[in-house]
């Protein structure tokens, strides 16, 4: 009985490994991506009144959108990059909101942000992919 839950085990192991490893790229790129913006609108939300340092924020919000665009997707996470996509955008958009002054609107684009993010990682789960921990060592 031991013997048929192993057999189990490393037969599901093997239907996912392959996905994981084919994905792996995209899925750690995505990983670090998602990773600073979500820090990055964090520390924003911390001194939303900071202008200056929005402005200092900005041109790395737009680097973020600009490789997530280049990112080689894979045909197992098609569906879910336009929600990675919208999520750094969001986010692109909230940092440049604080640049400008606008905390509220940066509070309001931060949220939408993170929905997209929450939207992506569904996708992503129901593709059977996840993302890799990063505080994982």
């Amino acid at each position: 009985m031991k013997r048929r839950g192993l057999f189990g085990a490393l037969a599901a192991l093997a239907l996912v490994a392959p996905r994981r490893a084919h994905a792996g790229t995209y899925l750690d790129a995505a990983a670090v991506l998602l990773d600073e913006s979500r820090r990055s609108l964090d520390f924003a939300q911390a001194h939303a009144m900071d202008a200056k340092l929005g402005a200092l924020l900005a041109p790395l919000a737009e680097a973020r959108v600009r490789a997530g665009r280049k990112l080689a997707v894979p045909r197992e996470a098609e569906k879910a990059h336009p929600h990675l996509l919208l999520s750094l955008e969001g986010a692109e958009r909230a940092i440049a909101a604080m640049a400008e002054g606008s905390p509220a609107k940066l509070l309001r684009l931060a949220m939408q942000a993170r929905d997209d993010e929450r939207s992506f990682r569904a996708m992503l789960l129901a593709a059977h992919l996840a993302l890799p921990d990063l505080d994982r060592k």
